[in-house]
């Protein structure tokens, strides 16, 4: 069974960063894409950033570009979302997920997630 954790949220003044860790248990291919979601109170699931494991290409929400930085250790299945200059609207429950599937595009990154982990709530303070 895969199973995805997310750990590092919890309570940040706007303006300040956050750090947060995505671990894979169960999961043993070294070719994935790993995606970071958020879901704020009220609002639908929307995807952050991804990562491709193999090329590290990257894509980025425009609402993340120029303040999340995303990366991933390819063999240890453990992902890193570090976000700064953090504001009110980043506020929700950051979700981590993989997904095997090829889309050879950085766009298509986070498209059809197979797995996804429970989530960790960051709280951005004004």
């Amino acid at each position: 069974e895969v199973q995805l954790v997310e750990s590092g949220g919890g309570l940040v003044q706007a303006g300040g960063s956050m750090r947060l860790s995505c671990a894979a248990y169960g999961f043993y291919s070294e070719d994935y894409n790993m995606g970071w979601f958020r879901q704020a109170p009220g609002k639908e699931r929307e995807a952050v950033g991804c990562i491709n494991s193999n090329d590290n290409k990257i894509w980025f929400a425009d609402s993340a570009k120029g303040r999340f930085t995303i990366s991933t250790e390819k063999a240890k299945k453990v992902g890193i979302l570090q976000m700064q200059h953090l504001n009110t609207e980043d506020t929700a429950v950051y979700y981590c997920a993989l997904s095997t599937r090829d889309w050879g595009r950085p766009d298509r990154c986070y498209y059809g997630m197979e797995y996804s982990g429970k989530g960790t709530p960051v709280t951005v303070s004004s």
